[in-house]
């Protein structure tokens, strides 16, 4: 298994590679294919999987040069989506407005306003060459009224990585989560032994027992403490 992170990373290693020799379709990718000198965006990708050792999130592990035989895989095994773009998904773009595929990119960031910024194999950096075989490796920007559809593979779930989430964060940002949080867990049900405990507590007038989940100051732990001790007297 791999994350779509895992697939990003060994295409953007990529950018700037270009066909050698110019505009003969012969790459790295297509000669690790066993098909070189065709189209190759297709095949890019098929590479990309295969080097993050995650070959069998594509094509269920085979191998296709074709966005057409990708797409009604994807449809087929319930791979393939039509909107909600996010990073990692394998977008089709349509240049000519056929509804036809004539390309392919992976998705790597959803700007703001809806456009998709892409990692793509074989097309131009820029608008004046073409963009379905333009022999190069580049990030480019799709308008998403461009896109067919995507095949999304099954990748693995991203793990959150708590400690930067928080190194990142503002002093504000940090208040509200710990405000959230303590929401959250004053929500969450106690067992019956802590229910019983918790009545016996309310009833000796040491707490109130609202949010029994939830933490307590210093403050509040001494005023516990206080009363708790009183009680004993």
């Amino acid at each position: 298994m791999a994350t779509a992170e895992d697939i990003l990373r060994v295409a953007r290693g990529e950018i700037g590679m270009v066909e050698a020799p110019k505009n003969s379709n012969r790459t790295r990718y297509g000669e690790a294919y066993g098909w070189n000198g065709v189209a190759w965006c297709v095949i890019f990708l098929w590479w990309c999987f295969r080097e993050a050792g995650a070959s069998g999130l594509f094509y269920d592990g085979g191998r296709t040069a074709s966005c057409a035989a990708l797409r009604a895989w994807a449809q087929r095994t319930g791979h393939w989506v039509t909107g909600g773009y996010r990073p990692g998904d394998l977008v089709q773009l349509d240049f000519d407005r056929d509804r036809q595929a004539d390309h392919i990119a992976i998705v790597e960031a959803v700007l703001p306003d809806g456009t998709l910024q892409t990692i793509e194999g074989n097309t131009s950096a820029g608008n004046s060459g073409s963009q379905s075989n333009g022999g190069g490796v580049f990030r480019r920007l799709r308008g998403v009224a461009l896109a067919v559809g995507a095949v999304r593979p099954e990748y693995e779930e991203e793990t959150m990585d708590i400690d930067k989430l928080i190194e990142s964060m503002t002093d504000k940002q940090l208040s509200r989560l710990a405000e959230r949080t303590q929401a959250a867990l004053g929500r969450r049900p106690v067992s019956r032994t802590m229910q019983e405990l918790l009545a016996e507590a309310r009833g000796a007038g040491i707490t109130d027992g609202t949010d029994p989940n939830a933490y307590c100051t210093r403050a509040q732990a001494a005023v516990m403490a206080m009363r708790a001790g009183k009680g004993r007297g």
